[in-house]
């Protein structure tokens, strides 16, 4: 059952930043966007972990998956297959993204370990 609140509520947050984010922007600014950011991944950030829609043990990529998809099947079921293969190359960018920090989150922890069993 957890599984499927994770599913759930980040559903909910992807559909809320894909559909209002964009307004509040465009009618606002970037003030507007600010606004739409603290008030949507607040509340859906208070939603997921402190009320327990979504508390996964172990390593999870958060809210930004479910977001992330919203946003890409958005164009899809919108424009069409051609937008999702479009959003390929991206895809292919975040991917080696992620794969660079969780390296160098990795050399981080392993030199933090190094230099606390040094220093005592």
């Amino acid at each position: 059952m957890k599984h499927v609140g994770t599913m759930i509520g980040t559903a909910i947050a992807g559909m809320f930043v894909m559909s209002v984010w964009g307004a509040f922007a465009g009618e606002y600014g970037i003030g507007g966007g600010w606004f739409a950011g603290f008030i949507i991944i607040g509340t859906m950030w208070f939603l997921n972990h402190y009320i327990g829609i979504h508390n996964n043990d172990g390593a999870w990529v958060d809210m930004a998956l479910g977001i992330g998809m919203c946003g890409t099947m958005r164009g899809v079921f919108e424009q069409g297959i051609g937008a999702g293969i479009g959003s390929l190359p991206t895809l292919g960018v975040v991917l080696v993204g992620g794969m660079v920090g969780g390296y160098m989150a990795y050399k981080l922890e392993v030199y933090l370990a190094e230099k606390e069993k040094l220093e005592s």
